[in-house]
């Protein structure tokens, strides 16, 4: 009967280290159903999100902030227990007796060799007592040395991921409100006589969007990551950037044209993609985010010698390109819990940058930080 634990015992050891593998180093999109990073995140997060409604209104964005760095470690550690468990059973199975220690080894005896082992501890109260088992006992230590190296090593890689990715969001504060929106950026940049370097803007939007593929399918779990306030995401960053191309595109901008079909392709591939990592078929959105009195003004100011029937023309383009990546949004952010930003802002708010704990807002710099001095103080988000 010990003969059954080897393949149970290799069986976990291979499924962890693959799944480690699969999760830490291998540079690819995995979309395979059945496969443990998969189903320990999707148990975690659906646990984690029930906990949730106990939490106070207030605590809620730090409580899930918690969720990405603290289901790192638990990945980790369910990694590790499953090579440990692994390695027990095919001990248990090489080797029948122990030296050192009591008479009558149990499976717990095993246990702890195989922790021992896997740490490199070394303390050598209970070793096997075959040679077969030694050999393991030296496989067991070197294999938990690398892996415990590799994993670790990938953390920063993970962590600069994470930066990269929150340095556009941060620069969107000033340049989009908080939270952003499309509205508002355009707004900023043609109040400000920017619109003619829209290019500069679509460039870094579009590397970003291209960063923000490659980091969250080589690493799912930044998904999970939460930007340091909460009236940011790197969600609402995508969806900002998706609808400011959008509209370009919609109101037929020559001079930005090309800038903005690729910066619109790479956030459409991002929000596909992520979806079909997760495995997120599209969703139809709850609430419309921009009715057309809410989007006349926009296009008044970006095409002023438009006519009426020209602006119900840009509309309707406007609806088809959101209709190719707005439900795709809509299902991350029901699985997130982030957001997702409307086309223009639904009340009076202050960027993130005007604000502190000890004053409420910063001299305005121009038109760029017009500021309602009439805004409630829930309305402030300080930091």
């Amino acid at each position: 009967m010990s003969l059954i634990l080897i393949p149970i015992g290799l069986f976990l050891i291979g499924v962890a280290l693959y799944d480690g593998f699969e999760s830490m180093v291998l540079p690819r999109r995995i979309t395979r159903a059945l496969r443990p990073a998969r189903i320990y995140y999707r148990v975690a997060w659906n646990v984690w999100a029930v906990l949730l409604t106990r939490v106070p209104a207030k605590q809620r964005n730090n409580f899930l902030g918690v969720f990405g760095p603290l289901s790192l470690l638990g990945l980790f550690a369910t990694w590790v227990l499953s090579l440990i468990i692994g390695f027990a059973l095919v001990q248990r199975a090489l080797s029948p007796k122990l030296a050192g220690g009591d008479e009558g080894h149990g499976f717990l005896d095993y246990l702890y060799l195989s922790g021992e082992t896997f740490f490199t501890l070394g303390y050598g109260d209970v070793t096997p007592a075959q040679s077969i088992g030694r050999a393991f006992a030296v496989i067991e230590a070197g294999t938990g040395f690398g892996f415990m190296a590799v994993i670790i090593g990938y953390l920063p890689v993970l962590y600069q991921a994470f930066s990269a990715r929150a340095r556009t969001i941060a620069l969107l504060d000033a340049r989009a409100g908080s939270p952003p929106t499309a509205s508002e950026c355009l707004k900023r940049l043609a109040q400000n006589e920017q619109l003619a370097n829209l290019d500069r803007h679509l460039d870094e939007w579009e590397r970003w969007a291209a960063d923000l593929l490659e980091s969250h399918l080589s690493f799912p779990v930044l998904s999970y990551y939460r930007s340091q306030h909460d009236n940011q995401s790197w969600l609402a960053a995508l969806a900002v950037v998706l609808d400011t191309s959008a509209v370009l595109l919609a109101i037929g901008d020559r001079k930005s044209k090309f800038g903005a079909q690729m910066t619109y392709a790479m956030g459409r591939h991002v929000s596909v993609d992520l979806s079909l990592v997760f495995g997120l078929p599209p969703s139809p959105a709850d609430a419309e985010r921009v009715t057309t009195e809410e989007l006349n003004p926009l296009l008044e100011l970006l095409v002023p010698a438009s006519t009426a029937a020209e602006r119900s023309a840009m509309q309707t383009r406007l609806a088809e390109l959101r209709s190719f990546y707005e439900p795709f949004l809509v299902s991350l952010s029901k699985q997130f819990l982030l957001p997702l930003p409307r086309f223009v802002p639904g009340k009076a708010t202050v960027d993130n940058w005007q604000t502190s704990a000890w004053t409420r807002r910063a001299p305005g710099i121009g038109k760029l930080a017009d500021f309602d001095e009439n805004a409630s103080k829930e309305d402030q988000h300080f930091v």
